[in-house]
Protein backbone atom coordinates (compact mmCIF):
# COMPACT_ATOMS: atom_id res chain seq x y z
CA UNK A 1 0.00 0.00 0.00
CA UNK A 2 0.76 3.47 -0.50
CA UNK A 3 0.44 6.37 1.89
CA UNK A 4 1.32 9.96 0.74
CA UNK A 5 2.92 12.44 3.29
CA UNK A 6 3.26 9.25 5.71
CA UNK A 7 6.07 10.43 7.65
CA UNK A 8 4.54 12.97 10.13
CA UNK A 9 1.21 13.35 12.05
CA UNK A 10 -2.06 11.33 10.81
CA UNK A 11 0.25 9.85 8.39
CA UNK A 12 2.74 8.35 10.13
CA UNK A 13 -0.12 6.71 12.32
CA UNK A 14 -1.86 5.66 9.75
CA UNK A 15 1.38 3.86 8.62
CA UNK A 16 1.67 2.31 11.80
CA UNK A 17 -1.92 1.23 11.90
CA UNK A 18 -1.41 -0.78 9.04
CA UNK A 19 1.37 -2.30 10.08
CA UNK A 20 0.04 -3.95 12.70
CA UNK A 21 -2.71 -5.49 10.48
CA UNK A 22 0.38 -6.79 8.37
CA UNK A 23 0.33 -4.50 5.61
CA UNK A 24 3.41 -3.68 3.96
CA UNK A 25 4.00 0.07 3.41
CA UNK A 26 5.54 2.14 0.75
CA UNK A 27 6.23 5.29 2.61
CA UNK A 28 5.93 8.48 0.03
CA UNK A 29 7.36 12.08 1.81
CA UNK A 30 8.41 15.27 -0.20
CA UNK A 31 11.13 16.80 2.55
CA UNK A 32 10.56 15.08 6.04
CA UNK A 33 13.29 12.12 4.98
CA UNK A 34 14.69 12.00 8.68
CA UNK A 35 11.08 10.63 9.91
CA UNK A 36 10.26 8.67 7.10
CA UNK A 37 13.62 6.54 7.36
CA UNK A 38 12.65 6.46 10.87
CA UNK A 39 9.32 5.19 10.35
CA UNK A 40 10.84 2.78 8.05
CA UNK A 41 12.70 1.44 10.85
CA UNK A 42 9.69 0.87 12.69
CA UNK A 43 7.14 -0.69 10.20
CA UNK A 44 10.08 -3.50 9.63
CA UNK A 45 10.21 -3.56 13.60
CA UNK A 46 6.98 -4.66 13.52
CA UNK A 47 7.57 -7.97 10.63
CA UNK A 48 6.70 -6.02 7.42
CA UNK A 49 8.03 -4.58 4.58
CA UNK A 50 8.40 -0.72 3.75
CA UNK A 51 10.03 1.68 1.47
CA UNK A 52 10.67 5.10 1.07
CA UNK A 53 9.20 7.24 -1.92
CA UNK A 54 10.34 11.01 -2.26
CA UNK A 55 7.72 13.02 -4.23
CA UNK A 56 6.40 16.46 -4.69
CA UNK A 57 2.49 16.15 -5.30
CA UNK A 58 3.28 20.32 -5.83
CA UNK A 59 4.46 19.13 -9.19
CA UNK A 60 2.10 17.69 -11.74
CA UNK A 61 4.82 15.91 -13.65
CA UNK A 62 5.97 13.97 -10.46
CA UNK A 63 2.30 12.83 -9.15
CA UNK A 64 1.61 11.01 -12.50
CA UNK A 65 4.73 8.88 -12.06
CA UNK A 66 4.49 8.10 -8.40
CA UNK A 67 1.96 5.43 -8.69
CA UNK A 68 4.06 3.30 -10.99
CA UNK A 69 7.20 4.08 -8.97
CA UNK A 70 5.24 2.87 -5.82
CA UNK A 71 4.91 -0.50 -8.11
CA UNK A 72 8.29 -0.79 -8.90
CA UNK A 73 9.46 -0.43 -5.68
CA UNK A 74 7.05 -2.44 -3.77
CA UNK A 75 6.19 -5.11 -6.80
CA UNK A 76 2.31 -4.65 -6.33
CA UNK A 77 -0.52 -2.21 -4.41
CA UNK A 78 -4.11 -2.57 -3.29
CA UNK A 79 -4.49 0.36 -1.48
CA UNK A 80 -3.73 3.91 -2.22
CA UNK A 81 -3.99 6.45 1.09
CA UNK A 82 -4.00 10.15 0.10
CA UNK A 83 -3.24 11.74 2.88
CA UNK A 84 -0.50 14.76 1.91
CA UNK A 85 -1.81 18.02 2.28
CA UNK A 86 -1.00 21.74 2.30
CA UNK A 87 -2.73 24.14 4.98
CA UNK A 88 -2.01 28.23 3.66
CA UNK A 89 -3.34 30.72 6.11
CA UNK A 90 -5.60 32.89 3.73
CA UNK A 91 -8.79 34.27 3.78
CA UNK A 92 -11.42 35.74 1.13
CA UNK A 93 -9.50 39.21 1.52
CA UNK A 94 -6.48 38.11 0.65
CA UNK A 95 -6.77 34.44 -0.77
CA UNK A 96 -4.65 34.49 -4.09
CA UNK A 97 -5.60 32.84 -7.46
CA UNK A 98 -1.32 31.73 -7.02
CA UNK A 99 -2.44 30.25 -3.32
CA UNK A 100 -5.73 28.66 -4.52
CA UNK A 101 -4.07 26.88 -7.36
CA UNK A 102 -1.01 25.88 -5.02
CA UNK A 103 -3.99 24.34 -2.59
CA UNK A 104 -5.39 22.73 -5.39
CA UNK A 105 -2.61 21.24 -6.58
CA UNK A 106 -1.86 19.34 -3.61
CA UNK A 107 -5.01 18.73 -2.17
CA UNK A 108 -7.99 17.52 -4.91
CA UNK A 109 -5.43 17.53 -7.77
CA UNK A 110 -2.46 15.00 -6.92
CA UNK A 111 -5.13 12.57 -4.80
CA UNK A 112 -7.40 12.36 -8.15
CA UNK A 113 -4.46 11.48 -10.56
CA UNK A 114 -3.03 9.26 -7.73
CA UNK A 115 -6.59 7.51 -8.07
CA UNK A 116 -6.87 7.38 -11.91
CA UNK A 117 -3.46 6.43 -11.97
CA UNK A 118 -3.65 3.75 -9.60
CA UNK A 119 -6.87 2.81 -11.42
CA UNK A 120 -5.13 2.36 -14.66
CA UNK A 121 -2.29 0.74 -13.96
CA UNK A 122 -3.48 -1.90 -11.04
CA UNK A 123 -7.23 -1.46 -11.82
CA UNK A 124 -8.33 -3.40 -7.71
CA UNK A 125 -8.36 -1.99 -4.72
CA UNK A 126 -9.23 0.92 -2.49
CA UNK A 127 -8.50 4.08 -2.51
CA UNK A 128 -9.14 6.62 1.07
CA UNK A 129 -8.91 10.33 0.96
CA UNK A 130 -8.20 12.18 4.13
CA UNK A 131 -10.84 15.10 3.54
CA UNK A 132 -11.50 17.17 6.49
CA UNK A 133 -14.87 17.56 8.68
CA UNK A 134 -15.17 21.13 7.91
CA UNK A 135 -16.18 20.45 4.40
CA UNK A 136 -19.89 20.47 6.15
CA UNK A 137 -18.92 24.66 6.88
CA UNK A 138 -16.18 26.69 5.74
CA UNK A 139 -13.43 27.53 7.14
CA UNK A 140 -12.97 31.24 7.08
CA UNK A 141 -9.03 31.67 7.84
CA UNK A 142 -8.05 28.51 5.55
CA UNK A 143 -10.32 29.42 2.10
CA UNK A 144 -7.72 28.05 -0.20
CA UNK A 145 -7.39 24.81 1.70
CA UNK A 146 -10.80 24.42 2.65
CA UNK A 147 -11.96 25.09 -1.22
CA UNK A 148 -9.84 22.26 -2.39
CA UNK A 149 -10.69 20.01 0.50
CA UNK A 150 -14.69 20.53 -0.76
CA UNK A 151 -13.22 19.56 -4.29
CA UNK A 152 -11.72 16.40 -2.68
CA UNK A 153 -15.04 15.19 -1.64
CA UNK A 154 -16.59 15.80 -4.75
CA UNK A 155 -14.10 13.90 -6.66
CA UNK A 156 -13.99 10.52 -4.19
CA UNK A 157 -17.78 10.45 -5.12
CA UNK A 158 -17.31 10.60 -8.61
CA UNK A 159 -14.30 8.24 -9.01
CA UNK A 160 -16.22 5.87 -6.43
CA UNK A 161 -18.72 5.62 -9.27
CA UNK A 162 -16.28 5.73 -11.79
CA UNK A 163 -14.13 2.63 -10.76
CA UNK A 164 -16.72 0.63 -8.82
CA UNK A 165 -16.71 -2.22 -9.00
CA UNK A 166 -13.43 -2.75 -8.78
CA UNK A 167 -12.27 -0.06 -6.59
CA UNK A 168 -13.72 1.55 -3.54
CA UNK A 169 -13.36 5.06 -2.82
CA UNK A 170 -14.07 6.57 -0.07
CA UNK A 171 -12.93 9.49 2.77
CA UNK A 172 -12.25 10.67 6.23
CA UNK A 173 -12.81 13.91 7.63
CA UNK A 174 -10.87 14.69 10.62
CA UNK A 175 -11.70 17.39 13.17
CA UNK A 176 -9.67 18.43 16.10
CA UNK A 177 -6.86 15.77 15.98
CA UNK A 178 -2.94 17.75 16.19
CA UNK A 179 -2.33 21.69 16.07
CA UNK A 180 -1.26 23.57 13.09
CA UNK A 181 2.39 24.10 12.53
CA UNK A 182 3.43 26.80 15.07
CA UNK A 183 0.57 26.45 17.42
CA UNK A 184 0.53 23.84 20.54
CA UNK A 185 -2.14 21.38 22.29
CA UNK A 186 -3.40 24.71 24.03
CA UNK A 187 -4.58 25.90 21.20
CA UNK A 188 -6.65 22.51 20.44
CA UNK A 189 -7.98 22.24 24.56
CA UNK A 190 -9.52 26.05 23.42
CA UNK A 191 -11.85 24.41 20.81
CA UNK A 192 -12.75 21.86 22.61
CA UNK A 193 -16.49 23.42 23.56
CA UNK A 194 -17.24 22.79 19.37
CA UNK A 195 -16.99 19.35 19.97
CA UNK A 196 -19.89 17.27 21.35
CA UNK A 197 -18.37 14.98 23.04
CA UNK A 198 -15.48 17.41 24.35
CA UNK A 199 -12.27 15.49 23.50
CA UNK A 200 -9.61 16.56 21.44
CA UNK A 201 -9.26 13.38 18.98
CA UNK A 202 -5.88 11.37 18.65
CA UNK A 203 -4.22 10.32 15.27
CA UNK A 204 -4.77 6.82 16.28
CA UNK A 205 -8.47 7.60 15.90
CA UNK A 206 -8.33 8.79 12.42
CA UNK A 207 -5.94 5.46 11.66
CA UNK A 208 -8.55 3.54 13.22
CA UNK A 209 -11.21 4.35 10.39
CA UNK A 210 -8.62 4.38 7.28
CA UNK A 211 -7.93 0.61 8.10
CA UNK A 212 -11.81 -0.08 8.23
CA UNK A 213 -12.59 1.95 5.13
CA UNK A 214 -9.73 0.22 3.21
CA UNK A 215 -10.60 -3.66 4.43
CA UNK A 216 -14.59 -2.83 3.80
CA UNK A 217 -15.81 -4.67 0.46
CA UNK A 218 -19.01 -2.67 0.77
CA UNK A 219 -18.56 0.86 1.52
CA UNK A 220 -17.83 3.02 -1.44
CA UNK A 221 -18.38 6.98 -2.07
CA UNK A 222 -18.85 7.56 1.85
CA UNK A 223 -17.04 9.96 4.08
CA UNK A 224 -16.50 8.73 7.91
CA UNK A 225 -16.48 12.00 10.16
CA UNK A 226 -13.54 11.61 12.76
CA UNK A 227 -14.58 14.54 14.94
CA UNK A 228 -16.30 14.03 18.39
CA UNK A 229 -19.40 15.36 16.00
CA UNK A 230 -18.25 18.59 15.45
CA UNK A 231 -19.13 18.62 11.92
CA UNK A 232 -23.34 18.54 13.27
CA UNK A 233 -22.41 21.99 14.44
CA UNK A 234 -21.89 25.38 12.74
CA UNK A 235 -18.14 26.38 12.96
CA UNK A 236 -19.31 30.39 13.18
CA UNK A 237 -22.26 32.26 15.26
CA UNK A 238 -25.02 32.32 12.04
CA UNK A 239 -25.67 36.03 13.32
CA UNK A 240 -21.84 37.11 13.18
CA UNK A 241 -20.52 38.04 9.74
CA UNK A 242 -16.87 35.86 8.89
Amino acid sequence: MLITGAARRIGRATALAFADEGANVVVHYRSSVDEARRLVSELTAKGVKAWMVQSDLGKPDETELLIGRALDIAGSLDVVVNNASVFPHDTLQDLTFDGLIDSMRVNAWSPFVLGREFARLVGRGRIVNLIDSRVKDYDWTHVGYILSKHVLWELTKMMALRYAPDITVNGVAPGLILPPQGRDASYLEGLKDTVPLWEVGDPAYVAEAVVFLAKSEYVTGEMLFVDGGRHLKQYLDATKRP
